[in-house]
């Protein structure tokens, strides 16, 4: 049997990240009036680097260090097999009344999003919920839309978005993989 083969497109080098979490910043800033009362919460394991990475952004332009969090939305998801995997307690993340910034690296489906929401709500009554995806890729099958994104990648279903980061991937940067027989 042979093993099928991967065809992969670099979309983003690091450059073109580092651009674009900038923006990203500059425009939560734009967005929130400044930084007043907002924190980050990234959805493991590449959201949480992005949005340490954005916090040093937003603290280079504000003079301002932001709270970063990390949330595992992994037992909020509708589609674990397992009922054994549905949160029983609260995740400890400082929402309640604050403006939060939900930070992943791709937004495909929307289901890890809508996760991470539900955990967010059950933590507490966040002011605001925003999102900030490096990459939206389209596909959606829940109605969610970012907020903040680095780069809008229209993509076929059979295509793959690999988001590598230095912290730990050893690389920066965004591909687009086509898997072919």
């Amino acid at each position: 049997m042979e093993q099928a083969k991967v065809q992969a497109t670099q979309i983003m080098d690091d450059a073109a990240m580092r651009r674009s979490m900038t923006r990203m910043a500059h425009e939560i800033i734009e967005r929130n009036k400044g930084l007043e009362n907002i924190v980050l919460v990234g959805i493991l394991t590449r959201g949480v680097v992005l949005a340490k990475r954005i916090a040093s952004k937003l603290e280079e332009i504000e003079g301002q260090r932001v709270p970063c969090l990390t949330l595992d939305a992994t037992p909020y998801r509708d589609d674990l097999q397992s009922s054994d995997a549905r949160p029983h307690a609260a995740p400890e993340l400082a929402v309640a009344g604050r403006k939060v910034v939900l930070v992943d690296d791709v937004l495909y489906t929307g289901r890890t999003v809508r996760a991470a929401l539900d955990a967010i709500m059950q933590a507490g009554r966040a002011q605001v919920v925003q999102l900030a995806t490096l990459v939206d890729r389209g596909h959606r099958e829940l109605p969610i839309r970012p907020d903040f994104i680095g780069k809008n990648v229209p993509t076929g279903r059979n295509e793959q978005v690999i988001v590598k980061l230095t912290e730990v991937d050893g690389q920066d940067g965004v591909w687009i993989a086509n898997q072919r027989a």
